[in-house]
């Protein structure tokens, strides 16, 4: 599915979010709270956006490397960052729940709207903090499910109704059917933020976005 949605998916998710996505992104890249010289890793990159925000903290100093399953993904966002003037920014071929990276080997750790898609996320959460190096940060940006009106409403009906005929517009409607059923798969806040000290990780902490419709959450990995 993400090969065939691959060349359309920096327009859809602006349209999708007019334009807000990139905002998101580079708040949660702020959580990380990198400095020049760090070593960082984004997991289900796609094409490669939150790795951008990513290098941009880092500086030429540090690395960052960007994963995903989709080759398609990974060319768009090698092209990507070349057009930017990152040619060192890396992005490789990874399972995110057998990532193939030694333990503690990165200051940060960030996954952007791919933890819903990961079949199993307690084990994903479990492999992204053993990454980590102690005290590093691992940053968690998704969408969410507002639950009081009029905004659950609006979320209900963009969702539901109007971001599969976007796909269908796209040429991939059954793709982006799936995104409004993994939102409502998805963990709640709170129930991520279990997860996640089910996984290892401590001073666990999330703001919403958009009015409760994007959540960040970010933990350390204490041990």
């Amino acid at each position: 599915m993400f090969e065939r949605i691959a060349d359309v998916y920096d327009l859809m998710n602006t349209a999708m979010t007019a334009g807000l996505h990139h905002r998101w992104r580079s708040r949660a890249a702020d959580r990380a709270e990198l400095s020049a010289g760090n070593f960082a890793l984004d997991v289900c990159s796609g094409t490669g956006d939150l790795a951008i925000e990513l290098r941009r903290r880092c500086g030429p100093s540090g690395k960052v490397i960007g994963c995903d399953f989709s080759e398609r993904m990974l060319e768009l966002a090698r092209d990507k960052a070349v057009r930017l003037g990152m040619p060192d920014l890396l992005f490789e071929w990874a399972d995110a729940l057998e990532l193939p990276y030694d333990d503690g080997s990165f200051d940060a750790v960030t996954v952007g709207f791919g933890a819903r898609n990961l079949a199993d996320l307690q084990a994903g959460i479990a492999e992204m903090t053993r990454v980590l190096r102690p005290e590093g940060r691992l940053v968690i940006l998704e969408i969410t499910q507002p639950s009081r009106p009029p905004l659950s409403w609006f979320h209900a009906l963009w969702f539901d109704r109007i971001v599969p005929r976007l796909g269908a517009l796209a040429g991939d409607r059954e793709a982006y059917s799936y995104l409004p059923q993994s939102v409502k798969r998805f963990p709640s806040p709170v129930e991520l933020a279990a997860i996640m000290d089910r996984g290892g990780l401590g001073r666990i902490r999330w703001i919403l976005l958009a009015g409760g419709i994007i959540a960040i959450h970010s933990g350390v990995r204490t041990a």
